[in-house]
């Protein structure tokens, strides 16, 4: 049954990213917002430790910690520094108390696509152990393909699930941003086929024309993505969990957050 309350919304710290950590603690508790997803670079402003207490002095949720990935590099020097830095991730997100890693798999290096998702494999395999030690998910999000030059080399739902059925649920799964998947014709199979193992969902809309390709995406209701039937098809998949509304917009950057974040609940509950 989908909810009309906001029990399950979370915002995405990207949305409003010139907030602090505090400051996006302080807006959601004010709007009554129960959940918050968290970038790294948010904690490197102030230190994890002083992360940690914000969150936890604030009861939020974190519904995760964005991101882990970026595995592909020319060299193994510089794939083994990033399987380090992932690892730090991992224990940032332990100590924020999530389990979920969004890993964003990253581009491929001069130009080799299928050495670059080799590397996004092996990085993958090379993780889990020492995530599970954390307790801690690793949630691959496929991205539109219009960033595999730039961002990440899985680009489909389907090739995120091949990468996860090598794992059990409980270590690797995948993320459903409609951003993203939206336009897929396999989206509802794979959505289906990722059952059990949808660690996220995040929410914006697709704006015709997209007036950029990084910070072009819209608050929700002002595109064509089918926000409700894709929720649909998640929840029957077997997510229950936070509904993050992930939005690159300069536009909410510069809106008052007040005024943002009432448009936020008055748009999930319209359309999501």
């Amino acid at each position: 049954m989908r909810l009309t309350t906001f029990e399950r919304l979370s915002l995405n710290q990207i949305t409003k990213d010139p907030w602090s950590l505090q400051e996006a603690v302080e807006e959601c508790l004010r709007a009554e917002i129960p959940s918050i997803a968290i970038w790294r670079h948010k904690l490197k402003e102030i230190g994890l430790a002083e992360s940690r207490r914000i969150v936890r002095d604030s009861g939020l949720r974190v519904s995760s910690l964005c991101r882990g990935g970026m595995f592909a590099a020319s060299t193994a020097e510089e794939r083994s520094r990033r399987l380090d830095d992932n690892r730090r991730a991992i224990e940032e997100a332990a100590e924020l108390g999530t389990d979920v890693l969004v890993l964003v798999c990253g581009p491929a290096p001069d130009r080799d696509i299928d050495s670059a998702r080799q590397w996004v494999a092996e990085g993958i395999d090379q993780l889990v152990p020492f995530a599970e030690s954390y307790g801690i998910k690793l949630a691959i999000e496929p991205l539109h393909p219009m960033y595999a030059a730039e961002r990440s080399v899985i680009v489909t739902l389907d090739h995120a699930n091949s990468l996860a059925e090598r794992y059990r649920p409980d270590q690797v799964g995948v993320i459903v941003d409609v951003f993203h998947v939206w336009w897929d014709p396999d989206l509802y199979r794979q959505i289906d086929r990722a059952k059990g193992r949808i660690q996220g969902y995040h929410v914006s809309d697709w704006i015709v024309p997209t007036p950029d390709l990084l910070m072009g995406r819209g608050m929700m209701g002002d595109g064509v993505i089918e926000l409700r039937r894709i929720r649909r098809a998640v929840e029957e998949a077997g997510y229950a969990g936070p509904i993050e509304v992930e939005i690159f917009n300069r536009t909410f950057w510069d809106m008052p957050g007040d005024e943002l974040l009432a448009l936020i609940k008055t748009r999930f509950a319209e359309h999501v």
